[in-house]
């Protein structure tokens, strides 16, 4: 066993019987490095990543690579799920270099950490067009040998290009001035010019769900009440619901999809996945009201609190992967055989609905492994009695298979992700038991993922929590937090508010606005990292501006909103252009350009909390409290009184309100009313 058997990642441990004498990411690395005049070579990866696991048994497991390796080297693996940080930083070298990227990745570094070469998967041995990572090895150890000034100097010149992109040339001004709804306008017409008509999505293969960009499409409905807004979120929606991106059989979402129409995944699962897009089906179904969405979000939910849920904590692991027994999507795939067998007199009408043939539709390509991914034939059809049954039928027989494996570290910002989602969905389909998980995972995350200090931490494996949270943990954390606080009690508002201020004092960029990926309390890389792009999550200042706006609203603080001001202004002038890589930033300009909605609830009273939170009100917030209480933390809550004894609504606007009302339909009158007249201003 190596150096990577203690460590909490699961996928560092998945390395620790390799013949290589790996390193986890850290000081000691560096110094045999500098000792022994050698590179770093650093690999990066995840659990559930597929070509990670083949570059593994490719190279790592075998004996006479690992001595090249060991010889040669100074091997350094990193789990990019626990240290983004690293990750960001050699990613964004590699894309420099080769133009792509993607994992595993694979960097030469000089001792001191700036790197000169990278990649992403390298075969053992050369293939036509392709480098083997052996003969690569030897042609690195004889630049540095031989030609090391060559190598120092592009170490150098990488090392100036990501010292640069961390900054970002801003047009609205510290203030946000320029922002306006035109960028909004000129984001939705980039939109419709990348959206694929037939199924869904945007661009073509590999096509990836972005959860993100639909939920920026359902808020525009809302104000635009545009039938062909509408059209790219169902029809998205309607065929990634139909095809093997979802499972059929157990709920949840699949990776991405290879293919343009959703029928190929990489099955590996992940939670953040399972949370944007819960969240986008939510946002649908109250947009709709069309049940197969409601479904969606019930049987993708229903997946983590089964299966991707701690035993005893309240807590939610990161992913599944997409292999069980070496085979990539063996857990997830049929052959017509086993769909007779099992299903027996329903056969028939599951073969039909779900595209069943005797060939099958999908191959793994290393063990020539055959059988059908299930798919809705017909996307919009809903499911026959006969194919409820025997979907009950395959699901016993499934869970007789050897799982996939399972990467059990719980990650702080996945499992905000989570949280903020399970607390909506909790309120708007009046689930009172997942409002009580919802309350156990906040409270988890708070006590457990802290160290002596008080200071959050990023990864949290059976008791054991490490590695300083970074901005995107702290930001996550706030708006789940501000979740909490809207829909099920403003006492969140408190621990919402010293997660904000933290964020604000560990990671905010106070010489040109921002926030740094790191805190500036952790280790010193090579440079301090920004995230400013969207991408499979949301990145870290666009979860702080929208956070920050939305608490700003709630406690009425400028500090809050001119933080978040700062970032919409930087990017501003890239936002409109480019949409589906600020999809969740576009969501903080919509607040910011648009006069608040602001809803009080005083009482108990289940219907009028119905009328709020069962629908989507873009750029709105919402409260309710007893009488009498709250108004120490949030001043909506205050000056609050019930109506003739009745609980009572109150509609605002910068805290300004309406006639306050007990009945729910006046209550709509007033949501409906303040949504036109965000369409006609």
């Amino acid at each position: 066993m190596n150096r990577l058997a203690a460590e909490t990642s699961p996928y560092l441990r998945q390395h620790a019987d390799n013949p290589v004498d790996w390193y986890p990411w850290g000081e000691e690395a560096f110094a045999r490095a500098k000792k022994d005049d050698k590179p770093v070579l650093l690999s990066v990866g995840y659990s559930a990543c597929h070509w990670c696991h083949v570059m593994a048994h490719e190279s790592f497991e075998d004996p006479d690579v690992a001595e090249v390796m060991n010889r040669l080297f100074v091997n350094v693996k990193v789990d990019r799920e626990e240290r983004p940080d690293v990750d960001s930083i050699y990613m964004q070298a590699v894309q420099a270099m080769t133009g792509h990227g993607g994992w595993p990745m694979t960097v030469f570094l000089a001792p001191d950490g700036r790197p000169f070469f990278g990649g992403t998967y390298f075969p053992k041995d050369d293939r036509p067009g392709t480098l083997g990572f052996l003969r690569l090895m030897e042609a690195i150890d004889d630049a540095w040998r031989n030609r090391r000034d060559t190598l120092d100097e592009q170490a150098g010149k990488l090392h100036e290009l990501l010292g640069r992109s961390g900054g970002l040339a801003g047009g609205g001004g510290e203030g946000g001035d320029g922002l306006s709804s035109e960028v909004l306008a000129r984001a939705h017409e980039g939109t419709r010019s990348q959206f694929d008509p037939r199924f869904g999505g945007f661009g073509g293969a590999p096509k990836f769900p972005q959860a993100m960009t639909l939920e920026l499409l359902l808020r525009t409905y809302v104000r635009n009440q545009a039938p062909e807004t509408l059209e790219m979120v169902t029809v998205s929606l309607d065929a990634m619901a139909a095809g093997g991106m979802y499972d059929q059989v157990g709920g949840g979402f699949h990776r991405y999809s290879t293919d343009e129409f959703w029928l190929v995944p990489h099955f590996e699962k992940m939670l953040y996945d399972q949370a944007l897009l819960a969240g986008a089906y939510l946002h649908a179904y109250l947009v709709t009201g069309v049940p197969s969405y409601r479904r969606i979000v019930e049987e993708t939910i229903g997946y983590v609190l089964r299966d991707l849920t701690h035993r005893s904590e309240a807590a939610f692991f990161s992913a599944e992967d997409a292999d069980s027994e070496g085979v990539e999507g063996k857990f997830y795939v049929w052959s017509q055989e086993e769909i007779e067998e099992i299903c027996g007199e329903d056969a028939a009408e599951v073969i039909r609905y779900f595209g069943v043939t005797p060939g099958g539709n999908f191959e793994d390509p290393h063990t020539g492994h055959r059988g059908n991914i299930l798919h809705v034939v017909d996307r919009t059809a809903e499911a026959p009695p006969a194919v409820v049954r025997a979907v009950r039928k395959l699901f016993a027989a499934r869970e007789k298979r050897v799982r996939p494996g399972l990467d059990d570290k719980v990650l702080l910002a996945w499992n905000a992700l989570f949280l903020r989602v399970l607390a909506e969905t909790a309120a708007a389909l009046e689930r009172d038991d997942w409002l009580e998980v919802a309350r156990a995972n906040a409270r988890f995350l708070l006590e457990e993922m802290r160290n002596e200090r008080g200071r959050l931490l990023r990864s949290w494996q059976e008791g054991r929590a490490r590695h300083l949270a970074y901005a995107e943990d702290y930001a996550a954390l706030l708006e789940a937090l501000v979740t909490m606080a809207e829909v099920d009690d403003v006492a969140w508002l408190a621990e919402a508010r010293a997660i904000a201020d933290d964020l604000l004092r560990l990671f905010h960029d106070d010489a040109e606005g921002g926030f740094f990926t790191t805190g500036n309390d952790a280790e010193v890389l090579i440079v301090r990292p920004k995230d400013w792009q969207d991408n499979a999550t949301p990145a870290e200042n666009s979860l702080a501006a929208n956070g920050l706006l939305r608490l700003a609203a709630l406690t009425g603080e400028s500090r809050y909103e001119s933080a978040a001001l700062e970032v919409l202004g930087a990017l501003a002038p890239v936002m409109g252009e480019h949409p589906t890589a600020f999809a969740y930033l576009l969501g903080a300009l919509e607040r910011a350009v648009t006069t608040p909605l602001e809803v009080a609830i005083v009482g108990d009273a289940p219907d009028l909390r119905r009328e709020v939170f069962g629908r989507l009100l873009p750029a709105a917030v919402a409260v309710s409290a007893p009488p009498d209480t709250g108004a120490d933390v949030t001043p909506l809550l205050a000056a609050r009184p019930l109506v003739e004894g009745r609980a009572t609504a109150y509609v605002c606007e910068r805290f300004s309100c309406k006639q306050p009302v007990t009945d729910p339909t006046a209550l709509r009158t007033q949501l409906d009313e303040a949504l036109a007249a965000r369409r006609t201003s």
